[in-house]
C-alpha cells in the first residue's frame, strides 16, 4: 500500500523516496561474513524491473575477510546462474601516501572482459586489516529492456593490500544480452564480505 502526502508518493511496496527527489531507496544489504550480497528482483522487497530506467548500487565500507580482496559483480538474465556475458574496460589511478610512485593512470588488460561470462572485477586487491575498506557505486541502465544490451558504469575507491596506496578504479561496459537482467550479485573473489553495506536505489525518469 502506498503512502501519499500532498499528492507525492513517499513509500510504495517497501521503497522510500529520498528527500522526495529522483533517487528512491529500495533495499540495503548489510554484510556479516557474507559469501555474497545478492539483489533479486521481485524477492525480499527488491525492485529491479521497468519501474526505473536507472538503478544505482552504493558500496559503503565493504571490508574483506581475506587479504587482497577484489570486489566483483555478475548479473542474471532470467536463469538461475549469474553468468550473463560482459564486455568491460578497467582503468586505474594509483598514488602512495609518500607521493613517490604509481601516480599515472593505466589501462589494465588483466581485469577487463571480452564477452566473457562470470564476474567482473571492480577494485584492486584491498587489504583486510582494520583500516582498509572499499566504497563507491555502480549504475545499470534499463536492466529490464528486451531490445538493447545493458550499460554498466562503476567508480570505486579502495586501499591496496601491501602499501598505503589509494586506488581509484573505473569500470564500464555492457551486459551482452537482450534478455532482461533480473538479479545482481556482489562478492569478493577470494572470501567473504566481513562488514559493510550495499544500498540499491532507483532513479526516476525525468
Amino acid at each position: 500500500m502506498a503512502i501519499i502526502s500532498d499528492g507525492t508518493t513517499i513509500a510504495d511496496a517497501g521503497a522510500f523516496s529520498v528527500s522526495l527527489g529522483s533517487l528512491v531507496h529500495i533495499k540495503t544489504l548489510t554484510a556479516s561474513a557474507s559469501a555474497t550480497l545478492t539483489f533479486v528482483g521481485g524477492a525480499s522487497s527488491v525492485v529491479l524491473d521497468n519501474t526505473f530506467p536507472i538503478y544505482k548500487f552504493e558500496f559503503i565500507g565493504l571490508h574483506p575477510v581475506e587479504a587482497s580482496g577484489n570486489l566483483s559483480v555478475a548479473f542474471r538474465d532470467g536463469s538461475t546462474a549469474y553468468d550473463a556475458p560482459m564486455t568491460t574496460t578497467y582503468l586505474k589511478t594509483r598514488h602512495t601516501a609518500s607521493g613517490t610512485e604509481l601516480a599515472a593512470q593505466t589501462y589494465d588488460t588483466g581485469n577487463d572482459l571480452a564477452n566473457a561470462t562470470g564476474f567482473t572485477i571492480l577494485n584492486e586487491s584491498t587489504g583486510n586489516d582494520d583500516t582498509k575498506n572499499i566504497s563507491g557505486f555502480l549504475y545499470i541502465f534499463n536492466p529490464s529492456s528486451t531490445t538493447f544490451t545493458k550499460t554498466i558504469m562503476a567508480d570505486v575507491h579502495s586501499i591496496a593490500t601491501d602499501r598505503s596506496i589509494s586506488d581509484h578504479i573505473t569500470t564500464s561496459g555492457y551486459i551482452n544480452v537482450t534478455a532482461a537482467v533480473d538479479a545482481v550479485q556482489f562478492k569478493f573473489h577470494n572470501g567473504a564480505v566481513q562488514t559493510g553495506k550495499i544500498k540499491l536505489y532507483g532513479i526516476k525518469d525525468s
